[in-house]
């Protein structure tokens, strides 16, 4: 798969649906960063005027995982990954555009080589900062990832 928004964007089409119908975008990625929208509208609403806080952690989530999955890919093995935990906190009412950022692309190469040359799980905390349209930070998410280098036998 091309890391690129507008493959990532189609591979949420298809592949997490409640992720795209909640208007969760990719707008960039490198091997360091990536930066995910969302738009507060009627379909990812809450009661109090704002985004919901489950489309909050999706874009989060989105953020960091999209960049273990673009590390994983580079590498050409068979790792799987998996959120094990999350921590959230919110400061402000999430109104407008939101923007995800995930700064945190540098602390994954070592995790993979870990798990590659130990053929153990790893884990580590990867953390996103979401943003509204006046640079107010919104909410910060931390996800416990772990990955695994997957066996190749029949059993």
């Amino acid at each position: 798969m091309k890391f690129t928004p507008k493959h990532i964007n189609r591979f949420l089409l298809f592949k997490l649906p409640s992720a795209w119908i909640s208007g969760i975008r990719l707008k960039d990625i490198n091997d360091t960063r990536a930066v995910v929208t969302a738009k507060h509208r009627w379909i990812n609403q809450n009661p109090f005027n704002s985004m919901y806080f489950a489309v909050l952690a999706m874009g989060a989530e989105l953020s960091t995982g999209i960049l273990v999955m673009k590390k994983i890919q580079d590498t050409y093995k068979n790792i799987s990954m998996l959120v094990t935990e999350t921590r959230g906190e919110f400061t402000k009412k999430a109104k407008g555009r939101i923007r995800f950022i995930c700064d945190d692309g540098h602390l994954i190469d070592d995790k993979i080589h870990q798990a590659l040359q130990t053929g153990e799980g790893v884990q580590f905390e990867l953390t996103s900062r979401a943003f509204d349209e006046t640079d107010d930070l919104v909410c910060t998410f931390v996800f416990q990832w772990s990955i695994k280098l997957k066996s190749h036998s029949n059993s």
